[in-house]
């Protein structure tokens, strides 16, 4: 069955990450739907990567909308800046990093 909502890693992170693009009081709508669709590769089980996705899994989940709002969207921004270097560190980027200016 086709999924509605997106499907897979990097393409679910990115789906997420556009969410928290927006003010943190927008948001909030419909990003659970990105996260159930988030399959993390076998290749990433047992690693960092797969306790970020799942932390990133619990922060979206666990949020009450129209609570703290901004605080939870800048611990989720805080968690996919950790996974994706996370992700260029295990694919063999040694100096991966966020930068300064983003």
């Amino acid at each position: 069955m086709a999924s509605r909502f997106g499907r897979g890693f990097i393409t679910s992170i990115m789906l997420v990450a556009e969410h928290f693009g927006l003010p943190p009081e927008n948001a909030w709508m419909g990003v659970g739907d990105h996260v159930e669709g988030l399959v993390v590769p076998e290749k990433f089980k047992g690693t960092e990567i797969e306790e970020l996705t799942t932390l990133l899994r619990k922060k979206v989940i666990w949020h009450t909308p129209g609570t703290m709002d901004k605080e939870d969207a800048r611990d989720v921004i805080f968690v996919l800046n950790r996974l994706v270097v996370a992700i260029d560190k295990e694919l063999g980027i040694a100096d991966a990093e966020i930068g300064e200016f983003r």
